[in-house]
């Protein structure tokens, strides 16, 4: 793929945990598959504990009780399986160690030290911005999530231009 032209950037990094963990959360909040993921748990809680407690002719302040322990377990429990994912996710990528991410208008170039990939903009047709990051997601209802991170830029502009090539080819969330 040639990312060459005027408009290319580059970045080099090094992903680290935080990364993944930052990337998980704004997919939690800003896309529709990220926010069933987060709430999945915490109603399903909802849902048992409600029907037990019904079933059961509990009293309303066990009813709630019960509601509120349920819901906080599930939310530890949603919290925690994020921080789980992010590790297994850096574990995948730690091996590739430095990257070198060079992006066009026709998609980027992932050089890692032991391995690279080249993808086109559709594998990933959205994309939120955080503080630290570019979270690029997976189309329709795909988990899929690549990661950029600001602080690879050689120089402050360098965000804004790729910023600027996300947004020509990428919707932002």
């Amino acid at each position: 793929m040639d990312t060459r032209g005027s408009a290319a950037v580059e970045f080099v990094y090094r992903p680290t945990v935080a990364d993944f963990e930052e990337a998980l959360r704004a997919r939690a909040r800003r896309s529709p598959a990220g926010r069933v993921q987060a709430l999945m748990a915490p109603g399903a809680a909802v849902v048992a504990v409600s029907a037990v407690s019904f079933a059961r002719g509990a009293p309303p302040v066990v009813w709630v009780i019960s509601l509120v322990l349920a819901v906080a377990v599930a939310c530890w429990a949603t919290a925690h399986g994020t921080q789980t994912m992010a590790r297994r996710m850096f574990g995948a990528v730690r091996p590739y160690g430095e990257c070198r991410m060079l992006a066009g208008d026709r998609g980027a170039v992932a050089i890692g030290e032991r391995a690279s990939y080249t993808m086109d903009w559709t594998v990933f047709p959205r994309y939120v911005e955080t503080p630290g990051l570019f979270v690029l997601l997976g189309g329709g209802r795909a988990a899929g999530v690549a990661l950029l991170p600001k602080r690879g830029a050689r120089t402050p502009a360098d965000v804004d231009r790729l910023r600027a090539i996300l947004d020509r080819n990428l919707k932002r969330l």
